[in-house]
């Protein structure tokens, strides 16, 4: 399999034109790193049901990171979340201004779709891909997620609500990682739907542990600002650092129960990436 790191370099956007540095911002935020949770749950689908596909989904997969990115690059404007500091690195709207950085943010969201068109899989996989993608990141997904958080930053939701707009937030894209590879591989649709409820709790998961981390690290840990969600509906802020850790514990236990009743190749290919991330509340 190609190395992801070095495919996002050489598949980045390629621009000719005399603005001095609007190439560059696209770029900036998808060479700074970070986890690359939501492409590697994709490919570690397809290399356990077909590897030989596991090159020709490269290209969904940096879909999903470049369609990422794009949203951080976003949450981070100051009529957000203004945050000074995203994967260790100053974000695009403090070194560009916030007109290049709405307007890299827009051309990464295009550009993850402008990549699903071009992969090499049959025009109804691709339609599928697109779909999957534009439901879960965009209007019923993890874009009302974000106007539910900013709307009801300051007021007090109840648990059931906080789960909702965690699930669009957060869950729906990393669960739309998996239905993804499931899509490319032809898995039956139930077992693509059963992915994708697993990805649903995963994310819930990932946001309960990214609240946790968000009151116990620091900036330099975290690579971007912590105690930042004091004002936000973060199960923290709900419940309470000693319940969001008994939370997550739930739901950590119940996605280990999930992962042991699949088959043994599509386990051993999800459990090592998701082994050092189930627990990551716990670590020191």
């Amino acid at each position: 399999m190609v190395d992801f790191e070095n495919f996002i370099a050489e598949n980045l956007p390629r621009i000719e034109s005399f603005h001095p540095s609007y190439e560059e911002a696209l770029a900036e935020m998808l060479l700074a790193g970070g986890k690359r949770f939501r492409p590697r749950l994709l490919l570690s689908v397809v290399e356990a049901c077909e590897p030989l596909l596991v090159d020709s989904a490269m290209i969904p997969a940096l879909a999903l990171e470049v369609f990422h990115t794009y949203s951080l690059i976003h949450d981070d404007l100051p009529a957000m979340d203004d945050a000074p500091l995203r994967r260790g690195h100053p974000t695009l709207h403090t070194r560009y201004g916030d007109a290049l950085a709405i307007l890299a943010g827009d051309a990464l969201n295009t550009f993850a779709f402008e990549l699903l068109a071009d992969s090499p899989f049959r025009d109804d996989v691709k339609i599928r891909l697109v779909r999957i993608l534009a439901e879960n990141g965009g209007t019923g997904g993890m874009v009302l997620g974000q106007a539910l958080d900013l709307y009801f930053e300051g007021e007090a939701l109840s648990l059931e609500q906080v789960e909702e707009l965690h699930r669009n937030k957060t869950a729906k894209l990393i669960a739309a990682s998996l239905e993804m590879g499931a899509v490319i591989v032809g898995l039956e649709p139930e077992l693509q739907q059963e992915l994708y409820d697993f990805g649903i709790e995963l994310g819930l998961l990932f946001q309960v542990q990214d609240d946790i981390l968000d009151a116990t690290q620091s900036s330099e840990e975290a690579g971007k600002p912590t105690l930042h969600d004091t004002e936000k509906n973060s199960f923290v802020t709900l419940l309470g650092l000693d319940e969001a850790m008994k939370y997550a514990d739930r739901l950590a236990e119940r996605l280990v129960g999930q992962l042991e009743s699949y088959e043994p190749r599509l386990r051993n290919a999800l459990e090592p990436l998701l082994t050092s991330y189930l627990w990551r509340h716990r670590q020191d």
